[in-house]
């Protein structure tokens, strides 16, 4: 039945009613005798078929419409044009299939944003990266061509070769960054959060920042109660922390102070990294958790611009955030917001 045109069956239906018809008259007129039984039997066979035939035009041309309407739908879904036209009819088995059709376009034109979304993500992923790469690998190229085109004093040797190694370390730092950034994002790695407590993980985060710390004659305050248990994943939270405190050092100037403190709030722990640094702008302020941006005037600072927003991915993916306070000259405040369960 499913090989069998549509047009064919309903000529098979419509001589099968008209042979039962005339059959059924013939047996009528064999019984009764009378002629006009025969006649009625007939002309009802041929009304039969006339509005038979009637009916499969009318469905033939609505078969041959929605056909048509169909095909241009296909046409435009796979071209991403203009969206199907819906029908108001919600009983016919053609407005069930236009439902279905709709749907479906739906869900391509979101697939298609989403491919589109990720592909110039990519592109600028790509660009911040080659533009991350592109100053190391430059200086590193001329350091070498120097090396090699002419004698140098070993004290110039030193210092060409202490250049390689800040930059290589710089190339190391990037590489290191984007594998926690890349692996985060494609849930390579699950962050488990556990019952500890919040104590253990800011000594975790500050142990990293002891000796830039010093270096710069700037003090460290922690408060924080011993007591204090937080559900939380103990290392990708110390790295988050770490990111703001390291912030903190760079910008903050030699005998500065960088304060920690927490709060306990009903349905939140508040964690405050607080410095005495030179502030962000409130224009700039929404830009600065974006991947590998970095403001003009600090290009001169150690760093690639991907900290605060791996900061913000990893509290982000406990069920916190993060906010900034700041003011220009007088410091800033990055509050870290972790629910306690």
């Amino acid at each position: 039945m499913r090989r069998i045109p549509v047009k064919t069956m309903f000529l098979l239906v419509g001589l099968g009613a008209g042979v039962s018809m005339l059959a059924l008259a013939l047996i009528l007129y064999a019984v009764t005798g009378e002629v006009w039984v025969l006649l009625a039997g007939a002309l009802l066979t041929a009304c039969a078929l006339v509005w038979l035939f009637f009916l499969t035009q009318l469905f033939a041309k609505r078969l041959s419409r929605f056909t048509s309407d169909l095909c241009q739908t296909m046409d435009s879904m796979i071209t991403g044009g203009e969206e199907p036209a819906r029908t108001g009819d919600s009983e016919t088995i053609f407005a069930r299939i236009s439902y279905r059709l709709f749907r479906l376009y739906g869900i391509l034109q979101e697939n298609r944003r989403k491919v589109e979304e990720e592909r110039r993500e990519l592109q600028a992923l790509v660009s911040d990266i080659s533009h991350q790469v592109k100053t190391p690998v430059a200086n590193l190229k001329m350091v070498t061509d120097t090396l090699l085109a002419k004698p140098v004093t070993e004290r110039e040797r030193q210092e060409f070769l202490q250049g390689i190694r800040s930059q290589t370390d710089k190339l190391e730092f990037l590489v290191q960054s984007m594998g926690k950034a890349s692996r985060l994002e494609t849930g390579a790695i699950t962050l488990e959060k556990k019952d500890g407590p919040l104590l253990d993980t800011l000594a975790m985060a500050c142990s990293g920042i002891v000796y830039g710390a010093e270096k710069k004659g700037i003090s460290v305050e922690v408060q924080c109660p011993e007591d204090l248990r937080v559900s939380h994943d103990g290392k990708w939270t110390a790295e988050a922390l770490f990111n703001l405190l390291d912030n903190a050092v760079k910008y903050t100037p030699a005998g500065g102070k960088i304060r920690v403190s927490v709060e306990q709030w009903e349905m939140y722990v508040k964690l405050d990294v607080a410095d005495t640094g030179k502030g962000i702008p409130e224009s700039r302020q929404p830009a600065i958790f974006r991947r590998f941006y970095r403001e003009e005037e600090v290009h001169d600072q150690p760093g690639v611009g991907i900290g605060l927003y791996l900061a913000r991915e990893i509290v982000t993916r406990q069920g916190g955030y993060i906010q900034v306070t700041s003011r220009v000259g007088r410091g800033s405040t990055f509050s870290v917001f972790l629910p306690r369960r």
